[in-house]
């Protein structure tokens, strides 16, 4: 699948996220290396906590489809001027499901895009292999 088909799935999901309290609409879209994508949006609750990141309701969507999966891509959309990075908690969801080259998207209203990896949005993370 080509990149810009899954910045447009990111893009169009994230106007069906649930942001009734920050107006907030996050969408992402993911490829698993089964060749399979996955889209997700945030759901905001009155219990901010109990909020669901897009990203992490993308990799929950692959994993109860797929079980075992492997991330191939990862796109972001924020309704924003500059592109937004995943939170701490989805890039730790993220390392979980891939090895620490895969190339996280992140995209929003202008042509501005941050391409990087998630061994640089998360340098050190925490991994029971390593130990």
């Amino acid at each position: 699948m080509e990149l810009s088909e899954l910045k447009e799935k990111a893009r169009s999901v994230a106007v069906k996220a649930h942001a009734p309290y920050s107006s907030f609409r996050v969408g992402s879209a993911i490829l698993t290396k089964s060749g399979n994508v996955y889209v997700g949006c945030n759901v905001e609750n009155t219990s901010y906590g109990l909020t669901t990141c897009a990203e992490r309701n993308a990799i929950a969507s692959a994993v109860a489809t797929e079980g075992k999966i492997e991330l191939e891509q990862v796109v972001v959309y924020t309704p924003t001027k500059k592109p937004a990075s995943p939170c701490g908690v989805c890039r730790q969801v993220i390392y979980e499901f891939c090895e620490s080259n895969v190339k996280i998207h992140c995209c929003c209203d202008s042509d501005e895009v941050l391409d990087t990896s998630i061994r640089q949005l998360l340098p050190e993370a925490f991994s029971l292999d390593e130990f």
